[in-house]
């Protein structure tokens, strides 16, 4: 049996604009705040995007396919993992302040609690 291999892009080929285009869309913003929160690989069911499995394995594969991730076949499970080693080479900072104010973002649009009576 051949093991299931997916395309990424060399380092070398990994341009800005596809890189913020990846991270331009707000799905696809969650999915890469989760990997830098996680600091290690994760399946793609960790990441609860509320949307249609096509639609999860459409910002998967942009994600990939921008260089911004590895996706590599573990058993029956797709694991997903930050290509951060490349991409701080290649664009310095981006990614720490891309996840920072994403971080931000975050916080500040998240639900208020409400006071108890």
């Amino acid at each position: 049996m051949t093991a299931r291999v997916l395309e990424h892009p060399p380092a070398e080929e990994i341009r800005l604009d596809e890189v913020l285009h990846a991270l331009a869309d707000p799905a696809r913003l969650e999915i890469v705040r989760f990997l830098a929160a996680a600091g290690t690989e994760a399946p793609c069911s960790a990441i609860d995007l509320a949307v249609s499995k096509s639609t999860t394995t459409h910002h998967y594969r942009v994600l990939r396919e921008a260089g911004v991730i590895t996706q590599v076949y573990r058993g029956t499970s797709k694991m997903n993992g930050l290509r951060r080693a490349d991409l701080d080479r290649l664009f310095p900072g981006l990614l720490d302040s891309v996840v920072s104010a994403a971080e931000a973002h975050r916080a500040d649009t998240a639900p208020a609690s409400r006071p108890t009576p």
